[in-house]
């Protein structure tokens, strides 16, 4: 067995520094957070999923629908990019939530997994008419995701983390 005992004080201090930032690494998840959101926001104008992948565009169906709902709203508009609702809350209430070990982005809109994931004609039953939920097949647009820029930025925010333990900041 080998036993090292560090007794400089600058050497111990930034040993403790490194400790107690990967004891909880609360903050820096906070930062991953923060930079997959603001990467998340800014794909969408684009309307390409994190591989790069154009998001399948509206149907006809779906823009018909609007516009029949266009004329009962006041300053109602159709807005032709996929996952833009008349609301537009998906692309601005994207959050993520950190912890000592793990961060997670997300929505809580009810939609928003079927926007990410599809669904299927009738995927969750019918309405009390008898209708399908969903009325017809939608494909998913995933909008949740790591690309290739996002793991470039992460890994520059990890590094920039770990140099901070060690008194870099």
């Amino acid at each position: 067995m080998i036993r090292v005992e560090v007794t400089d004080e600058e050497v111990a201090a930034a040993l403790s520094r490194i400790a107690a930032r990967l004891t909880d690494l609360t903050p820096l998840m906070q930062d991953l957070g923060e930079a997959l959101v603001n990467s998340t926001e800014d794909r969408f104008p684009e309307g390409r999923a994190p591989d790069g992948t154009p998001w399948a565009p509206k149907s006809q169906a779906t823009i018909d629908a609007y516009r029949r709902r266009e004329g009962k709203t006041a300053n109602a508009r159709v807005d032709f990019r996929p996952l833009f609702g008349p609301s537009g809350r998906l692309s601005s209430e994207i959050h993520w939530q950190a912890g000592p070990n793990s961060v997670e982005i997300g929505s809580s809109l009810i939609y928003a997994a079927v926007d990410q994931f599809g669904a299927a004609k009738g995927q969750f039953g019918t309405t009390s008419k008898g209708s399908p939920i969903p009325w017809g097949d939608i494909p998913a647009r995933p909008f949740l995701g790591i690309s290739e820029g996002d793991r470039s930025a992460l890994t520059l925010i990890i590094e920039g983390y770990l140099s901070g333990a060690n008194g870099g900041d």
